[in-house]
């Protein structure tokens, strides 16, 4: 079963101990923005799903729950 990338976003900020004003910071969007992307109640841009999969070190399949593998972001 896929996951979507929402929820995914909760877990991997979770799994990093972080809250969601930290991540709110990473991505330069206020707590409440990130609160409606964890509930799926607004998109997140390419943008801010890529910098988060690099922060986190994952990849954007996985980021976006397309695959369960957890690969490293890849490097340039």
């Amino acid at each position: 079963m896929r996951v979507s990338y929402h929820n995914r976003l909760v877990t991997l900020r979770k799994e990093h101990n972080l809250s969601q004003e930290a991540v709110a910071s990473i991505l330069g969007v206020s707590q409440r923005t990130y609160s409606d992307y964890e509930k799926g109640q607004r998109r997140l841009s390419i943008e801010g799903i890529i910098a988060l999969a690099q922060y986190y070190d994952v990849s954007l399949n996985f980021i976006a729950g397309v695959s369960n593998i957890r690969s490293s972001f890849p490097e340039y």
